[in-house]
């Protein structure tokens, strides 16, 4: 290559032309009414009072007990009881061995207590299932018609570990009868069955499946009308706390100023916060959820600059300088708007490092940190990029775990947590499954959704182009053989939530838990995340609109 041409090359400014906001400044304005929200949480605490009632009663009876304790999980309003149902789970998971001798029970239940009990951190054997194979290791076709069994035995398949092959046969055979099952159930039953095949429990966004599920049970005959009511108030509660926090939000995006500052990249915050709320979405955790929807709006920044902005002189500078992250480190050779983002990363960090709270100063160095390894890993994207490079698909993976953005989107996560520190850092830092997992799933979901479009705007390879290359066989094949592992990560991360004794809180393990299932939730079709007028029906859902009492 001559000297004038690899000048072009480096110099080239692609352009990606994104799709705009579809909410503007429609959130800055929202104003939040104490006297609402207090009139709410009220209503909430005199309820939360009676459901308690009724889930000690509940506990006379094992089937009972599960069946109640698995309405409040799906309601969205367990954490109210998590140390009570903790000590249920833990009298049930005990008395298990002698219940499932002694009783004739049905698939149903043995369905929903293996699921409840996984999710909560108890191993039960998936041999609960094998009284209803028949003679042929199949699954008995008797089961085929009883629509509740089905679905618990579908919704238990997605908590399997590795080696658990009767639970990957139960999701192949399940999935089937309730497709069919959907085509000819009452509009009612049919929508509840769509919606898990589409986003079982397990694996989908926690405040959508409640939304879903709150809907669904209002529908009901069997309804506890005061259990309905309560789960109701707590959604348009929580509701009205995620719109003050999205306000706060919309603020600091406008003062922010992205569009003008930044023209060629996607103005992303309320889609922002919706990653934030699908990691973490307790109402006490609204810190977290602020930092994390930042991080996500910065990071879209970096990514389309590197992407589909800077040329690759300009990276090659802003990478190097950022490695310095202080106000000394603003090159003069920086073209301006990269000076401009560098000084908002600034602002960012200095948000943190000295905000009073303990710990704070060494989270923000560990964001710096974890900031500084994406702009390396970004920087290797850009050069495979500009040289046409395909990577071996393992180099890229092991590359992609960086810019899948886990670790420095985990930074802001703890940056808004008390009592985490260093060991918390540390353990991540170690890769355990359950992160790697996470990054896994990150990096490659996104692939397989956006990898066509990327490819339009001249982006660097994704990992089904590196795989195609390397063992050459089609798009479909590499497609194939990445979801094989998709499911491999997902038993990984269910192994990990059933390690006792636990390394870390069961928190920290939710969150990349939650971090796993948004890759799910944003590329489940196409890049949610870059495609906003596709997510807007959901958004509405969280955000907008509340459960009419």
């Amino acid at each position: 290559m001559t000297t004038q041409a690899k000048s072009e090359q480096d110099n080239f400014r692609p352009s990606a032309n994104f799709p705009s906001s579809v909410w503007g400044c429609s959130f800055a304005s929202l104003s939040f009414q104490d006297s609402e929200f207090e009139s709410l949480c009220k209503e909430v605490e005199i309820f939360k009072e009676k459901v308690k009632d009724i889930l000690m009663q509940s506990t006379r009876g094992l089937i009972e007990n599960i069946e109640f304790i698995d309405i409040l999980c799906c309601l969205g309003v367990s954490y109210y009881f998590e140390n009570e149902i903790e000590e249920q789970l833990n009298h049930i998971f005990i008395a298990l061995p002698t219940f499932l001798h002694e009783n004739d029970y049905d698939l149903h239940v043995a369905a929903l207590l293996f699921r409840i009990l996984r999710q909560h951190g108890h191993k039960v054997t998936c041999d609960v299932f094998n009284k209803f194979k028949d003679n042929d290791g199949g699954f008995k076709k008797s089961i085929t018609n009883d629509v509740k069994s089905l679905l618990g035995l579908y919704e238990a398949s997605f908590l399997s570990v590795h080696g658990e092959d009767i639970l990957d046969e139960a999701l192949a055979f399940t999935k089937p009868y309730l497709e069919t099952l959907a085509e000819q159930a009452s509009p009612h039953l049919a929508e509840h069955i769509k919606n898990s095949l589409v986003w079982p429990i397990h694996q989908s966004m926690e405040r959508l499946k409640i939304h879903q599920y709150i809907s669904f049970y209002e529908k009901e005959e069997s309804r506890n009308e005061t259990l309905l009511k309560f789960a109701e108030l707590d959604y348009n509660r929580i509701q009205l706390l995620y719109r003050q926090e999205m306000a706060i939000l919309s603020r600091w995006s406008r003062d922010l100023n992205v569009m003008h500052k930044y023209p060629y990249t996607r103005d992303r915050i309320v889609e922002a916060y919706v990653w934030a709320l699908g990691c973490i979405c307790e109402p006490q955790f609204g810190a977290s959820r602020l930092k994390i929807a930042k991080y996500v709006q910065m990071v879209t920044v970096l990514d389309d600059t590197y992407d589909a902005y800077g040329t690759l002189d300009e990276l090659y500078r802003f990478t190097a300088a950022f490695e310095r992250c202080n106000v000394d480190g603003i090159d003069d050779h920086l073209p301006g708007y990269m000076k401009y983002l560098y000084k908002d990363f600034l602002k960012l960090f200095e948000e943190t490092e000295n905000d009073g709270n303990e710990g704070s100063s060494l989270k923000t160095s560990y964001a710096k940190e974890m900031f500084k390894e994406l702009t390396r890993g970004y920087i290797i994207e850009a050069q495979w990029a500009k040289n046409g490079y395909v990577p071996a698909f393992d180099d890229y993976v092991q590359n992609g775990l960086i810019v899948s953005t886990c670790d420095v989107l985990a930074s802001a996560f703890l940056l808004g947590m008390k009592d985490v520190g260093i060991k918390e850092m540390v353990w991540i830092r170690s890769n355990p499954k359950i992160v790697n997992s996470a990054k896994l799933l990150g990096t490659l979901k996104n692939d397989i959704a956006g990898h066509e479009e990327e490819q339009k705007r001249g982006d660097s390879p994704s990992s089904v182009e590196c795989y195609m290359k390397e063992f050459g066989v089609s798009k479909e094949k590499a497609v194939k053989e990445i979801d094989k592992i998709f499911v491999n990560a997902l038993k990984d991360i269910n192994e990990e939530l059933l390690l006792q004794p636990r390394r870390v809180s069961k928190i920290i393990l939710k969150y990349f838990l939650n971090s796993g299932r948004m890759s799910e939730f944003l590329y489940k079709f196409l890049d949610f995340y870059t495609n906003p007028s596709s997510m807007k029906d959901y958004v509405t859902k969280l955000l907008v609109d509340p459960f009419s009492i």
